[in-house]
């Protein structure tokens, strides 16, 4: 084979050769500079999705943006004031409401019990009316119911003038009677605690007292009424009247 022939030859196969060399080591170079291009944390994205969406510009600023926050905060404040202040009111009218409920218990309680005490008040009077006072079955018992109806009939004498002249007429015995005096004599004999005859003791006898002349009560009553009316009082009496 001539010379000539096998050094063009090979020459081009030579230079073929270095053609797809320089294919691969272009194709080797783009590669590398894709990947140098993307962060070793980054996801690959492919030319053609890289090709359908750009990649936005993000705008970043160091600057506080006011007013946001505070104005939250300013809204959730009155919120709570104004819960606040409804639940003070509502504390305040059910205070109030319990206040005007008590004092009106209060006032109810007090004028039941004052009816109930004015109540008892006239029970007792009623009593006191319908029960009449007792008085000993004695002497001084005696003397003092006889004082009491005298004071009804406005008829004057003491406890001392009437005690006296009950000893004396009689010892305080209301059975006593004189049968040797002239009234005896005359057939109408001084009887009772205050030796009264008969005529005397019917002229004076206080109505609402027994009509017996023996009655230690009806005896004094009648004398005093008749003392009364002839000497002023049965205090005045000294003697035989």
């Amino acid at each position: 084979m001539p010379k000539h022939i096998l050094t063009r030859g090979h020459s081009r196969a030579l230079t073929r050769h270095h053609k797809i060399a320089a294919a691969g080591v272009a194709a080797l170079g783009a590669a590398a500079i894709g990947f140098s291009a993307i962060p070793s944390n980054a996801s690959t994205t492919t030319t053609s999705e890289a090709a359908a969406a750009p990649t936005a510009k993000v705008a970043y600023s160091t600057q506080q943006i006011h007013g946001v926050k505070a104005d939250i905060t300013d809204q959730f404040a009155g919120a709570s004031v104004k819960a606040e202040q409804i639940a003070a009111k509502q504390q305040a009218a059910a205070e109030a409401a319990a206040k005007k409920k008590a004092a009106a218990e209060a006032k109810a309680a007090k004028a039941h019990e004052a009816k109930k005490a004015a109540s008892r008040s006239a029970e007792r009077a009623e009593v006191k009316k319908a029960a009449p006072k007792s008085y000993g079955n004695n002497l001084d018992g005696w003397i003092r119911e006889a004082m009491s109806i005298m004071k009804k009939h406005g008829i004057p004498g003491s406890y001392e003038g009437i005690h006296r002249n009950i000893m004396r007429e009689s010892s305080g015995n209301p059975k006593a009677i004189n049968l040797w005096d002239i009234n005896a004599q005359k057939g109408i004999p001084s009887k009772g605690l205050l030796q009264v005859i008969p005529p005397t003791f019917d002229a004076y006898h206080v109505k609402g007292t027994p009509k017996n002349i023996y009655d230690p009560v009806s005896n004094i009553v009648a004398a005093c009424n008749y003392a009364a009316d002839k000497y002023g009082t049965m205090d005045n009496v000294d003697s035989a009247y």
